[in-house]
């Protein structure tokens, strides 16, 4: 066992050190907020692909502490190796396992590469050995790589425009100065690679797994999450290689809710709010538009982090019993409290007049920081983080 004082080691958009004590903090509210908002039992067995962090996480607590549900988790994380700790996601789940065996819960976690033929056989053999059908399965991956399992090849996605190179402010992680950034538009290959990676195709292999092995229950329903975003981003992520991805998944829940039909299953997928993330961080334009956000959102008191969008989703839109309300192009829309015209109106004139001198003053930039070193467990309030910690913890101990 290693104790070792833990200090943020960031840089842009990387840290590449977390804090168990505070990831801990970060579980335990949310779970504080899931057994305030559920009904405590309601589904039965739920998967949740991607389970580690963010909205993944947020699913995870959901569905184990606000539904009851028997979870079992695929995530990709790092253990500690010496001094050198492990990842926030394992953290994460080092406390929502501690929790769930508190409250009476059940939390199991696979911990493998998502993408992988090896770990989906690992998931249907863990499954089958409980003797259980899923009732819902929630698809949160987020990934700059996937190895696509039939032909080896690795795809890397990409963060450019369609079309004509685009110009826009930005912030500077490291110094917090706002300044222009040109983008080059996207060759065909980028799309198709950032398809490959960000879009349905793994979804769609998962659930096609899933019913081959007679593993979806009755009414099964399954969700994944996209992002549309305002004008302002639009031209680097809803119609850019992202954007192209998205579509993709879109299309891939209409296919799903088509095979499912026959027993009564369906699939969706859930736009949400625009978030701090390690994802959300590294995409140029937009952490300057979350801080923006931010202060609109905050000052009219509809603000949501992940763990309340994610509640909110269930509460309203998919747990039990529910029909979700849907947009034209039959998705779920939780970043409606986002795109609210006025406080839209409020981001696009904070926008035009942004700079580094009134960064500070017109936006919440510091709350992104903070937020954003949270996320690895720094910066939370009642951690002493002069106080050595061990970072060798067991996640399924």
């Amino acid at each position: 066992m290693t104790q070792t004082v833990i200090n943020p080691r960031i840089r842009g958009f990387i840290c590449t050190a977390a804090h168990p004590a505070g990831c801990a903090a970060n579980v335990r509210k949310q779970v504080e907020l899931a057994l305030k908002d559920g009904p405590g039992r309601g589904i039965g067995n739920a998967l949740v692909v991607g389970s580690s962090a963010g909205f993944g996480l947020s699913s995870l607590l959901t569905l184990a502490f606000a539904h009851g549900a028997k979870c079992l988790g695929v995530a990709f994380e790092r253990p500690a190796q010496g001094d050198r700790t492990a990842s926030a996601g394992w953290y994460n789940l080092v406390e929502a396992h501690r929790l769930a065996k508190i409250h009476g819960r059940s939390i199991d976690t696979i911990n493998g590469d998502a993408y992988t033929t090896a770990i989906k056989e690992q998931v249907i053999a863990a499954l089958k050995a409980s003797g259980v059908k899923l009732d819902y399965l929630v698809y949160s991956l987020a990934s700059p790589k996937r190895t696509d399992p039939v032909t080896g090849i690795t795809h890397a996605s990409t963060l450019k425009p369609i079309g004509p190179s685009f110009t826009a402010k930005t912030v500077n992680l490291d110094d917090s100065s706002v300044g222009p950034i040109t983008i080059a538009p996207a060759t065909d290959a980028d799309v198709a690679n950032t398809v490959k990676v960000m879009g349905g195709e793994d979804w769609q292999l998962w659930i096609d797994a899933l019913r081959a092995a007679d593993l979806l229950a009755p009414g099964f329903r399954t969700v994944a999450y996209s992002y549309i975003g305002p004008q302002l981003t639009h031209a680097i992520y809803r119609a850019g290689t992202i954007g192209a991805a998205k579509d993709h998944l879109e299309a891939t829940a209409k296919t799903l809710s088509n095979s499912l039909a026959a027993i009564g299953g369906h699939a969706w997928v859930s736009v949400n709010k625009a978030l701090v993330s390690q994802a959300s961080s590294a995409i140029p334009v937009v952490p300057l538009y979350i801080g923006l956000l931010y202060k609109a959102m905050k000052a009219k008191g509809t603000h949501e982090g992940t763990i309340e969008q994610i509640l909110r989703l269930f509460r309203d839109h998919i747990g039990p019993g529910k029909q979700p309300a849907l947009d034209a192009n039959g998705r779920i829309r939780i970043d409606d409290f986002e795109m609210a015209a006025d406080i839209q109106a409020s981001v696009q004139a904070a926008w035009d007049k942004v700079d580094t001198a009134n960064l500070a003053a017109i936006s919440d930039f510091a709350g992104f920081r903070s937020e954003f070193r949270g996320l690895f467990g720094f910066e939370l309030p009642g951690i002493d983080y002069t106080a050595p910690v061990e970072v060798d913890l067991a996640l399924n101990a």
